[in-house]
């Protein structure tokens, strides 16, 4: 895992690994930010009087703390455990497995491409968290969208790679897929032809969005991309074929 920052801001939770517990206190590293040391007072483990401080802490043990202070100057930095609650653990925890598993992804994608983890890195990984929060949060939104990539701007040979991965990899709530649908139609009532075909595609549950003559957009969302991809696969099939009965043309493209 590359490390966006150096040092955690007052206030953020962090995933710790406990290192050496003293009476007064434990010592530990912060595992997202390059194994940098922290300081847990033993005022700050628990609520109440801590008699026995390995009653909550001990040597290698996974803790979620909050960020108390942060002394850049002197490399100090003050976290508490008591200040974390259990929902907050929970949800930081799987967080942090989730972008553990969000870099082997990465770095899956760097050996596609053949370059390096900390080239991929710089070529579009450090946009990709900006934009999308973390790295999980990109792969997360690809799964959801697979072309919202295209839509904020991204572009290169890594991002067909990048929703391969991310399809294969990521199971998310939902899916939003996309193909475009050419029809033609030289009748004089072609016109009425082809908006017969594109309700047709609605009523299989795809949404049309008009892109310029003669090309349409078919957008499907479902649970999974099985169920998306045979609802759009249904949807273009019946336009097409209407269309044709009547003596005009069809085709579908799933990328453009």
């Amino acid at each position: 895992m590359i490390p966006i920052k150096s040092y955690p801001e007052e206030g953020e939770l962090v995933v710790c690994t406990v290192k050496k517990v003293k009476k007064f206190g434990a010592f530990v590293t912060l595992d997202e930010y390059q194994g940098r040391e922290g300081f847990i007072h033993v005022t700050e483990v628990a609520s109440g009087w801590v008699k026995y401080i390995r009653d909550y802490v001990r040597e290698g043990q996974k803790v979620v703390c909050k960020v108390i202070r942060v002394d850049k100057e002197k490399g100090i930095i003050d976290l508490s455990l008591k200040r974390v609650t259990e929902k907050q653990r929970r949800e930081k925890i799987q967080q942090w497995k989730n972008e553990q598993r969000a870099w082997k992804l990465f770095e899956l994608l760097a050996q596609k491409l053949g370059k390096s983890v900390e080239e991929c890195f710089e070529e579009f990984g450090r946009e990709l968290i900006e934009k999308y929060g973390s790295l999980y949060g990109a792969f997360e939104e690809v799964a959801m969208n697979e072309d919202v990539l295209e839509e904020d701007g991204f572009k290169g040979e890594w991002v067909e790679h990048f929703i391969k991965i991310a399809h294969e990899n990521i199971t998310p709530p939902s899916v939003k897929i996309s193909g475009y649908l050419d029809l033609f139609s030289t009748r004089p009532n072609g016109v009425e032809d082809i908006r017969e075909a594109l309700l047709l595609a609605e009523k299989e549950g795809a949404i049309v969005q008009y892109v310029g003559a003669p090309r349409y957009r078919l957008i499907v969302k479902a649970e999974d991309y099985k169920t998306a991809e045979e609802i759009l696969r249904r949807a273009a099939e019946k336009a097409i074929k209407l269309v044709e009965e009547r003596g005009g043309e069809g085709e579908f493209h799933r990328r453009l």
